[in-house]
């Protein structure tokens, strides 16, 4: 047993940080009872503790000597050198996100997520590239890699109410991270009181949480380590007069802003026109930086450093064509039928009149009783069916209302303000619709019983106007829809097939119409389907699918439940058959075909009623925009939802047409509104807007990405490393798992001692007992008519939990070191292989009451018995083997003889602190003080000047108090302490920034380390060396008749073989072909002398080739004593190795048969 005097420094010992193995540094008594422990884990962290003597029989001081006495069990030395690797994954592994997802990233993902956000810490941002640009994959992608790095445990994502379900099947279906949705019935049975501090990871409405400020209360009680607001635009303050005037969603945005480290703001429209709105929106990421209103005649503001925006028009993909095609829009006017046109008059004279009435009532009920008509008008516009359906309803319930009021009954009547009808729009579909049609049915502007009874009657007429049109079949707007079907070119393809088809309506009484007339008019009823508020998720997926993959699903008739998270780009033609009066709703639409995957033109028909009052603004929009798209191009589309007219939206100019359209001079004022409102400068002003930052993409920038993408994916560890590691790793430690598909397997039972880890996976999923179907790769997941497998990735918690138990129970042997066999005769000496681990921190105090991390590297070094060193590569060990019996003798007696073994710690502590903590420290120093010194200047001279307008304001205020000036909204008083106020925050933010400015490297740790012997070191000394000599010649000769020929073939190849990176020569393709082949070809040299049967791949080298076979090759080169034949192989290897194999003799003549031979030459030397 371990008795409290055997702890002294120095000593290792178990159990006394669960289970873990820590180095005492320091001990002190407390009389006889008690002792005092400072101690260091394998990471470097310090801790203290007090032990008591009942203590005693639970820990266990590991045995003296073993540290660095380099006797450990090799193979598990190297199992649990690569658990180590795969728990620091994201430092050998830069994508490990891209490779773990169900994603095809695009060039302007990855520089958003790997070049801007990811380089940020703390994270606050605006991501503001254009609608379609993918900004969900970029979050899904961010959140994934945080959530690898252990950066991000709590994260809620803040959304309009009709995009909650497109995020969560987004995040869960692409990246297999689980969210909930913050539902009233979750708030309501919150078992704490407060959901927001029960679930981890969710997602919340962002009018339910603006809205209520008892929901805010709970809100605000809680931390986060992420939030993300999306369509963040909405959360815009503005300035009018001088004043600021918040809004509830702008004051929610500062609430999630003060109550989460990583901030993340996601828009397409971040610039409302007016720069003193953009800054106060800004504000919501820096209130310091941004605060108030600007005092400096400098009007420009930088934001390049928070935020990011890319415009559509400027958007690659990886083959350097643009991402996005052509979008051409066309209206198609019809006119009404002398029946439709009675109707028309009839309706909206009613809809006049109404409008009259409720001009005279209070705001909010005013507010309710107009939208409710504006709903009735646009159902007017829809179709017969929608508006005899519409008009029935309101009557019958007004006549209920009427029955009511009349027994003294006063039914409550809905009322809402312009903020409240803000959020409507943000709704979902189907609650949309269950609000709009409970308006249109309650909402009258009659005030007495003889004005309900004069409004019902006018109701029973129309009524019985619109059946009778129903019912005649007279409908002129669905003969239009119908000639565009029958006779357009367009919607047949070039064998003369009829292509697939998106109509939009808005009403679901007009999409019942409708689908009944184009199925008929079909001839094929399955042939056309419809989605629309209030299906089943499930069922609108199912939907969607069918229409997507089924070839005879051709038309789908949808309301705007289709526009909110559904991707459909299977399509390239849309039809709006009813126009939505909100700019934003059409540019929706068109944006679920014109999006990520669609390859070609685009094709929108607007059905317009050109005769009508709203029709006229609507034909006039058209024309404008179809003029200024052949001048501008087909950009203008994206600036639909930022058009607004003389300061009005869409939506009051339509009301305005209605109300007052029959009066010649209001008709040209609707029209010079519109021509204004679309006038070339003003457009191009808009486009300007939208590029805010100067950020680009052009094909080089492309191309450089690609090149490092593919220097990446060669290496990265998802599948083959991490299958490689855990068929080897699961097993050991009482796993069971059998292969059952090509690259899919089942685990019948995983053990107690891993499903038991408390791993915080933050994905929110536990271990399992047993799994039904697993994969390591993401393209064997979902085969039909098999089980779904899991993705055994970084982050999966069963793979977590398994690393976990390695390192927990064995990570002593790392530091009791192994001694590793090298058989490739690169080096003639001994080497000492160490793991250093080089930290940088600031001066800021992180959760755990640390300094925060700022940058962690990990070094595999190798340092020989001369003192040189080398970069051992990204997993050298792989490619070592364990000493067998008959070298043991030879290990012994060489270990024996080797000096540089007295302290191999201080050796490899000398080299970090040296050579790699120096250029490790001054590369991020000089990053980060460049970020933070810029928010310094920019705080420093925005508070300055705050300070300084209110200390003024002060002084006035002060001399017109005694001037005997009364009554005015700010006194002397108040300015002066808001002044103070300000300025208290800015030495709190300039003492924030000093902290962050206080930058300094953490002593190097030293996590494990081997001794490597080459092979020959082992065999008879005479011929080890003349071995390992003629090897090294024939290498070299190799090396140079390839980088010859690589120069002759027309690429540029680089010698990387010292970078040990699984492969010899990195050859870069030319920027003609570079797209079509690949940017860079790798390349591992084999040098054989003349007669060999045989070459030798390493483990490395074998993985590496599986991540990238297209542009892996195998060059065989046979060295003559006059001439050299090379031959290079395609796709030499197709299965991982088996665990125990290092390295795997290949039969020449066998392997080349077997592969795709690409190219062969014999040259002289």
């Amino acid at each position: 047993m371990t008795h409290l005097e055997d702890i002294k420094p120095g000593s290792i010992v178990r159990n006394l940080v669960h289970h873990r193995d820590v180095e005492i540094v320091q001990t002190k008594w407390w009389g006889s009872t008690a002792l005092d422990v400072t101690y260091k884990d394998h990471e470097g962290n310090l801790g203290q503790q007090i032990l008591y003597r009942e203590q005693e029989g639970s820990l266990e001081i590991i045995e003296p000597g073993r540290k660095w006495a380099f006797d450990g069990d090799g193979n598990m030395f190297k199992l649990l050198s690569e658990a180590y690797r795969i728990h620091l994954a994201h430092l050998f592994d830069p994508y490990l996100a891209v490779n773990t997802s169900s994603i095809e990233p695009l060039p302007h993902q990855i520089t958003a997520v790997y070049g801007e956000m990811l380089t940020r810490q703390p994270l606050r941002y605006v991501l503001a590239d254009d609608p379609g640009a993918g900004k969900t994959i970029m979050t899904g992608l961010l959140i994934k890699e945080l959530m690898i790095r252990g950066d991000v445990k709590r994260c809620l994502i803040v959304a309009p109410g009709n995009l909650v379900e497109q995020w969560q099947d987004e995040l869960f279906s692409k990246f297999g991270i689980k969210f909930d949705i913050i539902t009233n019935e979750a708030i309501e049975s919150a078992v704490s009181g407060n959901v927001f501090s029960e679930v981890n990871l969710a997602i919340a409405r962002l009018d339910k949480l603006s809205r209520s400020d008892e929901i805010q209360k709970r809100l605000e009680s809680t931390d986060w380590d992420l939030v993300v607001c999306d369509e963040a635009h909405k959360m815009s303050a503005s300035i009018w007069g001088g004043e600021v005037k918040y809004t509830k969603r702008f004051k929610l945005g500062r609430l999630l802003s003060n109550i989460t480290r990583h901030f993340l703001l996601l828009t397409a429209t971040p610039h409302n026109g007016k720069d003193e709105d953009f800054q106060l929106f800004m504000s919501l990421i820096d209130a310091d930086r941004f605060e108030g209103i600007q005092r400096t005649a400098n009007k420009a503001v930088d934001v390049s450093d928070v935020m990011r925006r890319l415009v559509k028009e400027e958007l690659l993909k990886f083959d350097g064509k643009p991402l996005f095609p052509e979008r051409l829009s066309y209206t198609v006017n019809y006119d009404l039928s002398d029946d439709e046109a009675e109707l028309y008059t009839a309706v909206t004279e009613y809809v006049r009149e109404e409008f009259n009435r409720a001009d005279k009532l209070n705001g909010e009920r005013k507010n309710t009783v107009g939208f409710a008509l504006t709903i009735l008008q646009r159902r007017l516009a829809s179709s017969p069916e929608a508006i005899y359906q519409s008009l029935k309803r309101r009557r019958e319930k007004l006549e209920q209302r009427l029955a009511e009021e009349k027994l003294n009954r006063h039914p409550q009547e809905k009322k809402f303000s312009e903020e409240d009808l803000d959020d409507l729009e943000d709704a979902p579909d189907s609650e949309l619709e269950e609000i709009e049609e409970e308006l249109l049915n309650q909402s009258s502007a009659a005030s007495t019983m003889e004005e309900l009874e004069k409004e019902i009657a006018t109701l029973n007429r129309i009524e019985a106007m619109a059946n009778s049109l129903r019912a005649s079949g007279n409908d002129h707007k669905w003969d239009e829809l119908s000639r565009l079907l029958q006779d357009s070119h367009a919607m047949l393809d070039p064998d003369g097939n009829r292509q697939k088809l998106i109509i939009f309506t808005e009403h679901k009484d007009t999409l019942r119409y409708l689908t009944d007339k184009v199925r008929s008019l079909i001839g094929r009823s399955e042939a056309v389907v419809n989605i629309s508020g209030g299906m089943a998720r499930d069922e609108r997926r199912k939907i969607e699918q069918l229409f997507k993959q089924d070839k005879d699903t051709l038309i789908l008739i949808a309301t705007d439940a289709a526009g909110e998270g559904i991707n459909l780009q299977r399509a390239h033609l849309m039809i709006n058959y009813d126009l939505p009066w909100n700019p934003n709703r059409l540019e929706q639409r068109f944006g679920r075909i014109h999006r990520i995957g669609q390859k070609e033109v685009c094709h929108l028909w607007n059905l317009v009623a050109k005769e009508t009052r709203e029709g006229m603004v609507f034909q006039r929009l058209f024309e404008k925009l179809e003029e200024e798209r052949r001048a501008l191009g087909g950009k203008v589309f994206d600036i639909l939802g930022k058009l607004t007219f003389e300061n009005k939206p869409l939506r009051d100019l339509l009301v305005e047409a209605v109300r007052y359209g029959n009066r010649p001079e209001v008709r040209e004022r609707l029209n010079k509104a519109v021509d204004n409102s679309l006038d070339r400068k003003v457009l191009i002003n808009l486009l300007e807007e939208r590029s805010l930052t100067t950020d680009t993409l052009d094909v080089h920038a492309v191309m450089k990405i690609k090149e490092e993408m593919e220097r990446l994916e060669a290496r990265r560890l998802q599948p083959h490393f991490i299958q490689s590691f855990f068929m080897d790793a699961f097993p050991q430690f009482g796993g069971r798992i059998s292969q059952r598909e090509s690259n899919r397997f089942e685990i019948p039972f995983v053990p107690f001692a891993i499903r038991n880890r408390d791993v915080p996976t933050g994905i929110g999923r536990t271990i399992l007992k047993r799994y039904e179907r697993v994969s390591f790769s993401k393209e064997n997941l979902n085969i039909p008519g098999k089980p779904i497998a899991d993705l055994l990735c970084p982050g999966h918690p069963l793979l977590d939990g398994l690393i976990d138990l390695i390192l927990e129970q064995r990570f002593d042997v790392l530091k009791q070191g192994a001694v590793l066999i090298d058989d490739s005769f690169s080096f003639d000496k001994p080497r000492l292989l160490f793991y250093l681990e080089s930290t940088i921190q600031d001066g800021k105090i992180a959760s755990n009451n640390t300094r925060r991390v700022i940058s962690q590297q990990v070094h595999f070094v190798e340092i020989d018995t001369e003192g040189k060193v080398h970069n051992a590569g990204y997993a050298p060990y792989l490619d070592y083997r364990v000493p067998d019996e008959t070298e043991q003798g030879r290990v012994r007696n060489l270990l024996a003889s080797l000096d540089f073994l007295e302290d191999p710690e201080a050796l490899a502590m000398k080299y970090a602190i040296e050579q790699l903590i120096p250029s490790h420290f001054s590369e991020v120093k000089a990053r980060r003080l460049a970020q933070v010194e810029k928010i310094e200047k920019a705080v420093q001279v925005r508070l300055t000047a705050e300070i300084r307008h209110w200390d003024q304001r002060a002084n006035d205020l002060k001399l017109q108090e005694a001037a005997g000036k009364t009554g005015m909204k700010l006194n002397s008083a108040r300015a002066q302490a808001r002044a103070e106020e300000i300025a208290a925050r800015l030495k709190k933010r300039m003492d924030d920034l000093q902290q962050e400015k206080s930058i300094s490297p953490v002593p190097p740790v030293v996590i494990g380390g081997a001794v490597v012997i080459p092979a020959f070191l082992l065999q008879d000394k005479k011929d080890a060396t003349l071995f390992g000599v003629d090897r090294k010649a024939i290498e070299r000769i190799a090396m140079s008749a390839v980088m010859a020929v690589e120069r002759e073939l027309g690429y540029s190849p680089k010698d990387v073989s010292a970078d040990n990176c699984g492969y010899d020569v990195e050859s870069k393709v030319s920027d003609e072909t570079a797209f079509d082949e690949g940017c860079l070809r790798f390349i591992e040299v084999k040098g054989r002398t003349k007669g060999s049967t045989t070459v030798t791949v390493t483990r490395n080298e074998i993985l590496t080739s599986l991540n990238k076979p297209e542009q892996y090759i195998l060059a065989v080169v046979e060295v003559d004593d006059q001439k050299v034949e090379v031959t290079y192989l395609k796709n030499a290897f197709s299965v991982i190795p088996d665990s125990a194999a290092t390295s795997t003799n290949f039969d020449i003549e066998l392997l080349s048969r077997n592969s795709k031979v690409v190219f062969s030459q014999e040259r002289g030397l």
